[in-house]
């Protein structure tokens, strides 16, 4: 980082986390108490603050990194100010922690932007730096920024995890990783990714040396995304498998993901299951459709960054040149959305959370709006793929895996899981130019400004309660 870089990016850095601390203050202010999910982790954290590790909430279904990490923050500052009462573990103070946080996503996702795009000579500084300032503003990571959530914290060890990982240092990575696992269990799902990497790197690697090996012009190093090309990738699969030499090679390069993988498989058997406490209302299913909500959540933040007029005249291009290819994906996508759609309660009547309000003005409507919005699903899924087509096909195999297995089992449509597969999506385009640059982040502070007014004055009450509840991600 030269010198100019660095003088900019910390004054950036002190001007978000100075703005970060008066939108703290005033959301503090408004809403004192513990709010939502914050009335568990709340008095969890201020339990495990007094020393009391053998006491748990059952209706906590994630692991306690949070909580640990609170106590691990707090404890020092507690003695080096000597403070003492009920502001040692409050609220505010626990709230605090995700500021820190997210100052550290700001840096870490602008050392993964460097990392991804070093060989990129003709990035400037100032488009980096934007970069990285827009994306720790994301509107659904930011806003949990300001309450007592994972969200923070399990995205800065899972971003903190990859960066590790792009440097070949897995041993650190793969600690990392059990640090974002106890955060959110699903965390375990980015470990998978990060030890995918690592053999898809190896895959491209035997690709291409398979393909100069066979000295032919027409067969390109570079693995083709057509129909063609997966059906030659697939013989390449089965062969690379089959070679023992490559299986100890992989084994030997992702072992540590693999002891993970294993403790945590152990944990599952010995919990009967990935959730902790209540389960009720965490169950797993087979929601296909949650990957299309991805799709248009993806296509709707990234509009300022991938969306041009010659992208729509490639899609229609494509559209023309393989029509029979989008029937197919037309026909299975319908298919998904009328076998495979599932309603939790609690989107159904919740209706403080935004989703709340996506479900029933547009898929409610009408019992054929859900079907009306697969083209517009295909549509946002090549796009999708077309700003990713810089990366290999053993990379997007190793993503999109992830991508199903982290939004598929979900019965609830909560944006907050969408926050780490559109971070990992978005670092990995191209970098935007400027002008787009300045777009995307425009869109994110709009947003992120609505919300946080709505959150503190747009309160409302429910029937028989004197409470005010107030509207959220």
């Amino acid at each position: 980082m030269e010198r100019f870089e660095v003088y900019i990016f910390t004054a950036l850095c002190s001007v978000n986390f100075l703005i970060s601390c008066l939108l703290f203050s005033k959301i503090t202010r408004e809403q004192r108490d513990p709010y939502m999910d914050e009335i568990f982790h709340v008095p969890q954290a201020q339990k495990y603050c007094e020393g009391k590790f053998h006491e748990w909430d059952p209706m906590i279904s994630t692991l306690p990194g949070l909580y640990l990490a609170s106590v691990g923050l707090i404890r020092p500052v507690v003695w080096l100010a000597d403070l003492k009462g009920s502001v040692v573990c409050s609220t505010a103070m626990l709230r605090f922690i995700n500021l820190l946080f997210n100052s550290g996503n700001l840096y870490i996702i602008y050392l993964i932007i460097c990392r991804l795009h070093m060989k990129d000579k003709s990035r400037s500084a100032t488009r980096r730096i934007f970069s990285a300032l827009a994306l720790s503003m994301f509107p659904v990571l930011y806003f949990f920024t300001f309450l007592y959530y994972t969200d923070a914290g399990s995205t800065f060890f899972t971003l903190f995890m990859y960066l590790m990982a792009l440097y070949g240092s897995h041993k650190a990575a793969a600690l990392l990783g059990v640090c974002a696992v106890l955060f959110r269990q699903t965390s375990i799902i980015w470990v998978a990714f990060c030890a995918g990497t690592v053999v898809a790197q190896k895959m491209d690697e035997s690709w291409r040396t398979e393909q100069s090996k066979k000295r032919d012009e027409k067969s390109p190093s570079q693995v083709p995304l057509t129909i063609n090309g997966a059906m030659r990738v697939m013989r390449f699969l089965l062969e690379f498998l089959k070679t023992p030499n490559n299986i100890k090679a992989v084994v030997l390069s992702t072992w540590p993901y693999i002891a993970v993988a294993v403790v945590f498989a152990v944990f599952v058997v010995l919990n009967d299951g990935i959730v902790v406490g209540d389960r009720s209302n965490h169950e797993a299913c087979m929601n296909f459709p949650q990957i299309f909500y991805f799709l248009s959540f993806t296509l709707i933040f990234s509009l300022p960054t991938s969306l041009s007029y010659q992208r729509i005249v490639r899609f229609l291009q494509s559209l023309k040149k393989q029509p029979l290819i989008y029937a197919i994906l037309m026909t299975f996508s319908l298919f998904l959305v009328w076998k495979f759609t599932f309603v939790h309660k609690y989107l159904l009547a919740d209706n403080r959370h935004f989703p709340f309000y996506v479900w029933k003005r547009i898929f409610q409507r009408h019992e054929l709006v859900r079907f009306l919005l697969v083209p517009g699903y295909v549509f946002a899924a090549w796009n999708f793929v077309d700003t990713l087509r810089s990366k290999s096909l053993f990379w997007l195999l190793v993503f999109s895996t992830c991508l199903v297995a982290a939004t598929v089992p979900q019965k609830l449509l909560e944006f907050r899981y969408f926050i780490l597969p559109y971070l990992l999506y978005r670092v990995h385009i191209p970098v935007p130019s400027l002008p787009r640059l300045l777009l995307e982040f425009g869109l994110y502070t709009a947003v992120n400004a609505a919300t946080v007014y709505i959150f503190i004055y747009k309160t409302f009450q429910w029937p028989g309660s004197t409470a005010a509840q107030r509207f959220m991600w």
